[in-house]
């Protein structure tokens, strides 16, 4: 039986309207700068597929399926790195809630078990995110050395694994 670890639950205050918040986390067909320069494609209704792409689509980082969406302060789907073996389906809840001046955002990645390589990193990951996230929605950008991180990754998207090429994923059913 896999033991269980802490859920991760990081938090910000944004401040700008709840909806802009909400509009930004659930847009789909076009690029998320704060969430890794992805594109996510998913019906906003449970059990929907759900896929966190390159911005060219030919990768594939993240599959999962839409939970619960309550809009606009709520957002859950199961989630699943494509780039390596990482263990069963995670549990990532989005939940915004009106603060005063602006909104306050919580990301809840549960479900983590010792099957999974490095529940830690995943941590890190959304309080960049979370911090990206602010930047861009009270600045209009993310920091110029973030986009540059983000040209360089794009530079070198040929030596992802082929976990990640949206064949392999299509092919897996996924």
């Amino acid at each position: 039986m896999p033991e269980n670890f802490p859920d991760h639950v990081i938090s910000i205050h944004i401040a700008v309207p709840l909806r802009r918040v909400w509009d930004e986390i659930t847009k789909t067909g076009s690029i998320q700068k704060s969430l890794y320069n992805t594109v996510l494609d998913c019906k906003l209704e449970p059990g929907s597929t759900l896929r966190y792409y390159s911005p060219d689509r030919s990768r594939v980082f993240i599959v999962g399926e839409v939970i619960e969406v309550n809009e606009p302060t709520k957002f859950s789907y199961t989630y699943t790195f494509t780039t390596w073996k990482s263990g069963p389906a995670t549990l990532v809840t989005w939940e915004l809630q009106e603060e005063n001046g602006g909104c306050r955002v919580t990301v809840t990645h549960s479900g983590w078990t010792d099957e999974h390589k490095t529940p830690q990193k995943s941590k890190g990951g959304w309080t960049e995110i979370l911090g990206l996230l602010k930047h861009e929605l009270e600045t209009g950008d993310i920091p110029l050395k973030t986009r540059i991180v983000y040209r360089i990754m794009g530079w070198f998207m040929f030596m992802m694994p082929k976990t990640t090429k949206t064949e392999y994923i299509d092919r897996q059913g996924k």
